[in-house]
């Protein structure tokens, strides 16, 4: 932590090589924080080192670093964006109206992790809030000296939302669907939660899952092998064909991410005989599980549900994990237990006119994604009044 009253000098830079990995680690976990593997060195390195994170991919790092003579103080993941593709804050509307207006949208700031709609730290202060709130305003200076549209703080906590909107951000709220531990035993404790017709429902959905021979297999740390990253290469290919055109990560990624980081990694496989028919990539944290890719090459009905969803309820319950976060989207999820649950975020633009309007847009639909939220928590299976 900075002294009281030292000056904190900012600066940016176009690696995380430039950083030492465990002073920006100590910014990002501290103990005793809850760990988040997304800001964790290792994750974010292994973008970088893979060229999944690059000028040419449309992410060039520009990280902001906060210094107290010459000691890391404060930092922050931010990259220079020239599209809006992998946020999942989508910013369509406005680079269409900027641009009808004859402004030029691109290119702006992201602050975030790639690739990854998972709320956690953005303004990496090591504990120390005051730093969050100097790196709040070194943003906002880096915005309004840079040649850019704004600068996009997506999928930052609630109070780090606030401390930027005192930096002259505007707020956004959107949301997810995440399921809580509720100090459940067992999935069946879980299921005894649920109101009759939803319980018979869901174990009818598990047992068509793996009904025709399927089995799971669960992967972590040093069992996950070569040959399970070659399979899940294949289903994430699958899944970014289908879905945006192209896989935004390497395969490359995923060998640096068993090599750095494979006691943070679950995998689920569901098999049938020795042939892997479905996977999904699991980040594990302190309190949470993040799931975050899933692929098949072969259609089960219910097993995308099985794979992504009981599985990761399973693995949380045995664990002692506090909450599943499955990733963006999906109402589907409502029905499986996965609760409507609001995220976070915050955006600095630059020119005043086109601030005015967004801040309009945004106050009105803050008041809808509230009320859609409300209105949601109302079909939550669980047992009313249990």
């Amino acid at each position: 932590m900075p002294d009281g009253g030292a000056r904190l000098e900012a600066r940016t830079i176009r690696t995380l090589s430039d950083v030492d990995a465990a002073a920006w680690d100590a910014l990002a976990n501290p103990a005793p924080e809850t760990y988040n593997p997304f800001v964790a060195y290792d994750f974010l390195k292994c973008l970088e080192d893979s060229k999944s994170v690059c000028s040419e991919a449309g992410w060039a790092p520009f990280h902001l670093l906060l210094e107290n003579d010459g000691r890391l103080a404060g930092a922050a993941p931010l990259y220079i964006k020239s599209h809006s593709q992998g946020e999942y804050v989508f910013d369509h509307a406005f680079a269409d109206a900027y641009e009808r207006a004859g402004g030029r949208y691109y290119p702006k700031l992201q602050c975030s992790v790639p690739f990854t709609p998972a709320t956690g730290p953005r303004l990496l202060d090591g504990g120390d809030k005051s730093v969050a709130r100097d790196l709040a305003v070194a943003l906002a200076g880096v915005a309004a000296q840079a040649d850019v549209s704004s600068l996009h703080v997506t999928f930052a906590g609630q109070d780090e939302q606030r401390l930027l909107c005192e930096a002259g951000f505007l707020a956004r709220i959107d949301q997810q669907f995440h399921w809580t531990n509720d100090g459940y035993d067992s999935f069946d404790d879980f299921l005894a939660a649920l109101a009759s017709r939803k319980r018979k429902a869901l174990k009818k959905e598990r047992a068509a899952a793996l009904a025709d021979n399927v089995d799971v297999e669960w992967a972590v740390g040093a069992d996950i092998t070569e040959a399970h990253w070659d399979a899940f290469w294949a289903f994430y290919q699958d899944t970014g064909a289908r879905k945006w055109g192209y896989p935004y990560l390497t395969r490359t990624f995923f060998r640096l991410l068993g090599e750095r980081m494979a006691d943070k990694v679950l995998l689920i496989f569901a098999k049938r005989g020795d042939r892997y028919v479905a996977g999904a990539l699991n980040m594990i944290g302190g309190d949470a599980l993040y799931g975050r890719y899933w692929g098949c090459t072969e259609h089960v009905p219910f097993l995308h549900f099985e794979i992504c969803y009981y599985q990761a309820i399973d693995y949380a319950i045995a664990h002692g994990l506090k909450r599943v976060e499955a990733g963006a989207q999906g109402e589907h999820k409502l029905a499986r237990g996965y609760a409507p649950t609001p995220t976070y975020s915050a955006h600095y633009i630059t020119d005043p006119g086109f601030r005015d309007a967004v801040a309009r847009y945004l106050e009105a639909e803050r008041a809808d994604v509230g009320a859609h939220i409300d209105m949601l928590s109302d079909f939550t299976p669980f047992r009313k009044g249990g």
